[in-house]
């Protein structure tokens, strides 16, 4: 069985902004890619925190069955939320420790969601690093934005 590996990332202009995401996936046997696929999408009004959890929603969505996959993401509020704060978020009723709501809650539940049906370990990589497969990522995601974007005036 290969190992499925997705990498995920977002991308918006201005914040907010249109937006878009990305995700590589590869599914890797004995450290050699044996096969890809590339998703991406985007909305002309978001924010790159909303684009950053789509495309971790849109990986684990896409997947048929359930699976073992490592998501590997730059975004560090994707990585903690969904490993660090999103229990406590879940016990407070979708509240933050301020008793504030939490932001992008729609999208963190639906992520919830799609992870419940896999066995996901979630790994963070520095973004515009030089790292290929985030360049890749990110790449993918302003392909998912630019048909949101506006033609330059002029």
């Amino acid at each position: 069985m290969p190992d499925l590996i997705a990498y995920t990332d977002g991308a918006c202009s201005g914040n907010p902004g249109p937006g878009g995401w990305g995700v590589l996936m590869q599914a890797v046997t004995d450290g050699a890619v044996v096969k890809e696929r590339e998703l991406c999408g985007g909305e002309p009004d978001t924010t790159n925190n909303r684009m950053e959890l789509l495309a971790a929603i849109n990986a684990l969505e896409a997947l048929s069955r359930a699976s073992d996959v490592t998501i590997i993401t730059d975004s560090a509020y994707v990585k903690n939320g969904i490993t660090e704060w999103l229990a406590g978020w879940k016990r407070r009723g979708w509240k933050i420790a301020s008793g504030k709501p939490v932001k992008n809650a729609d999208l963190w539940q639906r992520l919830d969601a799609a992870r419940s049906r896999h066995r996901v370990r979630w790994e963070w990589v520095k973004g515009h690093a030089g790292h290929p497969e985030n360049e890749r990522a990110d790449a993918l995601a302003r392909q998912g934005m630019a048909p949101y974007r506006k033609a330059p005036k002029g």
